[in-house]
């Protein structure tokens, strides 16, 4: 006969409750993502692109230095990717103001409308998500994903005003 006790974690959990987090994380990405990668792909994009244009438009101006310090790759994956969306016209390359061998990331006219197809079902299905959950789900959401995320990546959550 199986035993019938629910397996506790040393942090006092129920490990069916941490498996079926990790299953949620899974699925909710993938739902999360399906309409974008759809969108990228009409364009030979993969999720990469994403995560390039969505991190430029939302900081322009970033520098290659500090987009490669957010995505976590190497130099190599960037030039790839950077390379073929500032090719295809989505970003444009500026030299740096003080620093002329920094490069300035900004996204063209293309570039931001292709951001705007990319996020705006994705905003929609978190705005619906957040109102069905309630503003206490909300904030509770907000601490598990940073409690999930590294200490280099939460701080630059825990210093925003927004």
């Amino acid at each position: 006969m199986p035993n019938s006790k629910p397996v506790i974690s040393s942090s006092g959990l129920r490990d069916e409750d941490l498996r079926q987090a990790i299953e949620l994380l899974f699925f909710a990405y993938r739902d999360f993502t399906a309409r974008a990668d759809a969108i990228l792909a009409k364009q030979s994009f993969g999720r990469a692109h994403h995560r390039v244009i969505y991190f430029v438009g939302r900081h322009p101006g970033i520098t290659v230095s500090a987009l490669l310090e957010i995505l976590g790759i190497t130099k190599q994956s960037l030039a790839r990717v950077l390379g073929q969306l500032v090719r295809e016209h989505y970003i444009l390359q500026k030299k740096g103001t003080q620093d002329g061998r920094q490069r300035l990331l900004h996204l063209t006219d293309k570039g931001r409308e292709l951001e705007r197809m990319l996020t705006t079902e994705q905003r929609a299905r978190i705005a619906a998500a957040y109102k069905d959950a309630g503003p206490s789900a909300v904030e509770g959401f907000r601490k598990v994903m940073l409690g999930i995320m590294n200490d280099d990546a939460r701080w630059r959550f825990k210093t925003r005003g927004d």
